[in-house]
């Protein structure tokens, strides 16, 4: 007749007749401490099967602990924490960021949060005694409470005594729609990645032909081919990364867009994407725009080494990205030219990668390698910003209404066309990252941020 919710219920009762939490710290008093403060859970939504699985994880090392003599203190904790809270209030009082101190005041939209953020509390509660996870109810830690704010300020105090504490740039996940920096955690929430169709450009950066360019007696202009799966950073372009072994070749044929004579250069074994087999060698004599096979020839080879160096026009010039401002940003940057990078594959595109250092963790770790620079062109709204010609002030991905959005990356891949200068656009169905509050895409973004130099008492923290 095996009862289990009586028997659990008879246990609870005898633990708390005779304080068996309680005393299972007291009784160690003097005892080498085993400190555990609960991973916060934020109390303005229902706990979950997950929260028990985790608190009985967190549970057990406490009960281990005890077990082998420890004295084990175990502080409950409230995460307030901030964004969600806010927005939760903001529809629940049906306003936005600019109507506080307008339509409520500060102190009254606090308190709103304030009251929120412990709305479930009891439930809390109730599940944790229901769980038999023993932790100190009586006297948590709750993050909006002054003490604990004061403990974050002094112990950053103490870092940046100590000379731990710096401020750099941080390329992050970034929601325009919710205005912050998202964690990877909040990054990887179900189904915040959407297969999604975007416009993809291979796109075309005519060589400077210097001295830093080694193959010699080439009729006509020379192009490097990268693809991008977002066009809208191409005005951003400092760079254009190679592999240092992969192979590369010149191939002689046409624009299939503008039909002109163009030398491009690809990784050699993705000639494939952008050439049928059977145009090798072909009649480029009587090539016409109304011929349907593109002839081409592979007229030189080198290794991705060999590009290192090479200077290429800038690909979209306007008022915001003359190099006169690039240099004011970061003085001593030259960018427009070959590097290399161990990030570059042949999977896809065409082996030579579009950087741009303020959109991409790869892209800013080898700009600044490499001393490219950095420029940011898009706001934090995931706008153009002024100067950017007739692109300016037009959002990046659709952070509106669908029917008022024109894409602007099918606008830039024209006007590329038009140029000569972009070799082939496509529609490209490609896994995105979306915001979890907003449901609006993310961009990868520079972001100011602090950072602990724990590289610099690595030794010490392990020893410890």
């Amino acid at each position: 007749q095996l009862n289990l919710p009586k028997i659990s219920d008879e246990i609870l009762d005898k633990w708390q007749q005779i304080n068996a939490f309680e005393k299972s710290v007291d009784l160690r008093e003097g005892q080498p401490p085993f400190v555990f403060y609960e991973g916060p859970p934020s109390a303005n939504g229902m706990p979950g099967i997950h929260h028990v699985i985790s608190r009985t994880l967190k549970d057990l090392v406490c009960r281990y602990k005890t077990m082998q003599g420890f004295q084990v203190k175990r502080k409950g904790g409230w995460d307030t924490h901030g964004l969600p809270i806010e927005l939760g209030v903001e529809k629940e009082l049906g306003i936005t960021k600019e109507d506080i101190g307008k339509k409520i005041s500060v102190e009254d939209y606090n308190k709103k949060c304030r009251e929120v953020v412990m709305r479930y509390k009891d439930k809390w509660d109730e599940i944790t005694q229901k769980m038999g996870y023993w932790v100190d109810l009586e006297k948590p830690y709750i993050t909006f409470e002054n003490n604990y704010i004061e403990t974050l300020w002094w112990i950053l105090s103490e870092l940046y005594k100590k000379g731990l504490l710096y401020e750099s740039v941080s390329i992050q996940p970034y929601s325009p729609a919710a205005g912050t920096g998202l964690s990877s955690h909040e990054l990887n929430q179900p189904g915040t990645y959407k297969d999604v169709k975007d416009t993809s450009a291979t796109v075309m950066f005519r060589v400077i032909q210097n001295s830093k360019f080694k193959i010699q007696n080439i009729d006509g202009d020379v192009y490097l081919m990268a693809w991008t799966t977002t066009p809208w950073t191409l005005p951003s372009n400092l760079g254009l990364t190679a592999g240092g072994n992969i192979d590369y070749v010149l191939i002689q044929t046409f624009n299939p867009y503008t039909h002109l004579p163009v030398n491009v250069i690809l990784a050699k074994n993705l000639i494939g994407k952008y050439f049928k087999a059977d145009g090798e060698n072909g009649d480029f004599d009587n090539y016409t725009a109304e011929v349907k096979l593109i002839p081409w020839k592979i007229i030189a080879e080198c290794k991705g080494k060999e590009l290192d160096g090479i200077e290429y026009e800038q690909l979209m010039p306007s008022e915001a990205n003359t190099i006169e401002k690039i240099q004011e940003i970061t003085p001593g940057a030259q960018p427009f030219r070959v590097i290399l990078g161990d990030f570059v594959t042949t999977e896809d595109g065409t082996g030579i990668v579009h950087t741009a250092p303020a959109f991409g963790a790869d892209d800013f770790r080898v700009g600044q390698k490499n001393k490219l620079g950095i420029l940011t062109l898009v706001d934090k709204q995931g706008k153009f910003v002024e100067g950017v010609g007739e692109f300016s002030n037009r959002y990046v991905k659709n952070y509106k209404d669908e029917k008022e959005y024109v894409d602007v990356n099918v606008d830039i891949s024209v006007k590329l066309k038009k140029e000569n200068r972009a070799f082939k656009v496509e529609k490209y169905e490609h896994s995105y990252p979306h915001c979890w509050r907003t449901d609006k895409p993310v961009l990868y973004y520079p972001l100011d941020a602090w950072f602990i130099k724990t590289t610099a008492i690595k030794d010490r923290m392990v020893e410890l």
